[in-house]
């Protein structure tokens, strides 16, 4: 199984992709930067047309995305919101399962902290897949952290996440999750 995880921004969007076997890996995190000097409009069009890209080029399942916090500033949470549903009609479009999380719930399914800052949120995500290289933004990684997030959420309520090819499946239960996930595992 391929997720898609978004982390919607009206001038960064971090765009990841997991794939969940055996165990998680990470296929591909960037961003999509936006040109803060197009209109909206250009800007949602951008973020359709490179999620619509990014679906036609690794055929994932699901698209978990971050849903629009509310902010002070209304125009940028209204901004926020067009970019997540630019993201959402692309997977749409291409029949996508939608499934979208508060960033609390994000941070605490990476992190055990719903109120973890964004470097620790990388700090959990660099150890975990343990990647040297330091990303340009950090969008890119709470896109992982996204889809980070459905991947908990998948095996914590029972959905079965099969092997397409030998339609084995991977994760009935928590022995799954500890068994690949040694790390997390606070031992006395």
């Amino acid at each position: 199984m391929i997720i898609l995880g978004v982390d919607p921004g009206s001038v960064i969007t971090g765009v990841a992709l997991l794939k969940v076997s055996e165990k998680v890996q990470i296929l591909s995190y960037d961003v999509i930067l936006l040109n803060r000097r197009n209109t909206q409009t250009e800007r949602l069009k951008n973020i359709y047309d490179s999620c619509t890209s990014i679906i036609k080029k690794y055929k994932p399942e699901h698209l978990a995305i971050e849903t629009a916090f509310y902010g002070k500033n209304i125009q940028s949470t209204l901004k926020l919101g067009q970019a997540s549903g630019a993201a959402i009609v692309a997977a749409l479009n291409s029949g996508l399962k939608i499934y979208e999380y508060s960033p609390r719930e994000i941070k605490k399914s990476v992190t055990g902290n719903g109120a973890a800052s964004k470097q620790l949120v990388k700090y959990f995500i660099k150890s975990n897949f343990r990647i040297k290289e330091e990303p340009k933004f950090l969008d890119a990684f709470d896109a992982i952290a996204v889809a980070l997030c459905h991947y908990h959420y998948l095996i914590k309520m029972g959905f079965g996440i099969y092997n397409r090819k030998s339609n084995k499946r991977l994760a009935k239960e928590w022995s799954f999750y500890i068994k690949n996930n040694p790390q997390k595992i606070l031992k006395s």
